[in-house]
């Protein structure tokens, strides 16, 4: 852990490492924030009777916003200042849950959660993607590996805190006072924002002539490892409660156990990046990823508790650890000038294969076993791993 720290240590007193320290205030309450807004949507959308499926519409009408505004919250990024883009939606954010709060004193719950999902997660899209593209302009000092894995480790932190903080304040408090706390996130995230300087501004802001991206194989190539590692997410994030209470015969706190795995192997993950990549390329790193999920995933057919929080905490690690390899593979290959919309137009690619899985699990969910399609998912990721592979050797064979 100590190298994520190295390299801003040595420039501590700087405007620079300042600046980094309001970016990663600003990262980890806003992660407290996301997270607990869709931890507290889902649960009450539950405890208002809705049921299961009120839950996953809403994923899906999150999943489909996405889908639609990735590549325009990219452009976005790359024509306008992005620390101030990342404050108006920190700021929109903070409006949205305030509004949330006051709504679900009067209005129909499920009615008031949609509609605040529709706005939110626009603005979600444009915060994510507008500090992701910050991350290049503060690194630009230091070690890029090391300051995306911090910035990811504390992302996940965010995400762990938001879960138990969360859970114990709907459970105690009115949901419209955990909006307003919610809100409160965002706003110290737009705070720390507001007070951060930085020495040169991004190129992108303004440096941009075109809008054209160009998509070269090998980054098309880097657009499917991120979607099908983002595949893996969503299956476990959509069949996961379904293995542990059907298959597993487990309880709430059982299926509280798998998530804490998974968030525990994806704070791991952003760890050892760091020392990793000192030994492999990202190009065999990938496909090793991929083909590690692909194990892991079918390996949950035979294994029973308590292995399977293993299983779940390793695919934690494998998720993050391919999440932050290509998010620092992306910022090495797009330009500032472009990487916004690199980063839309790879969302986009992954949010198109998990509605896909949405649709499947929705027609399959009842007549087929949770572990079935997670030995599918598995199958469909070693042939992917074998024709990337195959590609890759003609590719070279042809540049021979």
């Amino acid at each position: 852990m100590s190298d994520l720290f190295q390299i801003h240590n040595e420039q501590r007193p700087t405007s620079q490492s300042r600046a980094f320290l309001g970016f990663i205030t600003s990262t980890l309450s806003a992660a407290v924030g996301r997270n607990g807004y869709y931890i507290a949507s889902a649960w009450i959308l539950v405890q208002a009777g809705y049921g299961s499926a009120s839950v996953a519409t809403l994923l899906a009408i999150v999943s489909v916003v996405e889908l639609l505004t990735s590549s325009l919250a990219g452009v976005a990024a790359d024509r306008f200042d992005r620390r101030r883009l990342n404050i108006t939606a920190d700021l929109s954010r903070f409006a949205v849950m305030v509004a949330t709060a006051c709504a679900l004193l009067c209005e129909n719950v499920f009615l008031t959660i949609s509609l605040s999902a529709i706005v939110f997660a626009f603005w979600d899209r444009v915060a994510l993607t507008s500090s992701q593209a910050l991350i290049p302009v503060l690194a630009r000092r230091g070690d890029r590996v090391a300051s995306n894995s911090l910035i990811f480790f504390v992302m996940q932190f965010g995400c762990l805190g938001a879960a138990l903080l969360f859970g114990s304040l709907l459970s105690a408090h009115s949901p419209a006072l955990a909006f307003i706390v919610l809100g409160v996130f965002f706003l110290v995230s737009a705070t720390s924002l507001f007070s951060m300087r930085l020495a040169t501004a991004p190129q992108s802001a303004s440096g941009a002539n075109s809008f054209a991206l160009n998509i070269d194989p090998g980054l098309l190539r880097l657009f499917a490892v991120y979607a099908l590692l983002y595949g893996g997410a969503v299956l476990v994030s959509v069949m996961g409660s379904a293995y542990v209470f059907e298959e597993q015969k487990g309880t709430a706190v059982d299926f509280g156990y798998v998530e804490a795995a998974w968030s525990t192997g994806s704070l791991v993950g952003a760890i050892v990046l760091v020392r990793l990549t000192r030994t492999i390329t990202g190009h065999t790193l990938h496909l090793t990823l991929l083909g590690s999920t692909a194990i892991a995933l079918m390996a949950l057919i035979p294994m029973s508790a308590p292995w399977t929080l293993v299983i779940f905490a390793a695919l934690g690690f494998l998720y993050n650890l391919g999440r932050v390899s290509i998010e620092v593979t992306l910022q090495s290959r797009a330009s500032d000038k472009v990487l916004g919309r690199a980063k839309g137009t790879m969302h986009s690619f992954a949010v198109a294969l998990g509605l896909a899985i949405f649709s499947v699990a929705a027609v399959l969910g009842n007549t087929v076993f949770p572990s079935t399609f997670f030995f599918g998912f598995g199958v469909a990721l070693l042939v992917s791993v074998s024709a990337m592979s195959i590609i890759d050797i003609a590719r070279l064979k042809g540049g021979l």
